[in-house]
């Protein structure tokens, strides 16, 4: 499974150091997130479906709906 949050990132034209920022976390942690070298806590998944309004399921891979489900 790949995860989409670069993808959906760069879409939006936002740096590493912005998200991370959003997320309260370091950009090396964000960086690692976006190249599989660290899981994903739930909470931040939330946070980032939350800000790209969108869903989980698209981020990580499991749909190509970009809509949220509410």
């Amino acid at each position: 499974m790949r995860l989409r949050i670069r993808d959906v990132r760069e879409d939006h034209d936002l740096t590493q150091k912005q998200i991370a920022e959003y997320l309260r976390c370091d950009q090396s942690l964000y960086s690692k997130y976006e190249r599989g070298e660290r899981d994903v806590p739930l909470n931040i998944m939330i946070k980032l479906a939350e800000f790209y309004k969108t869903s989980i399921d698209y981020l990580v891979g499991l749909t190509e709906n970009k809509q949220p489900y509410c």
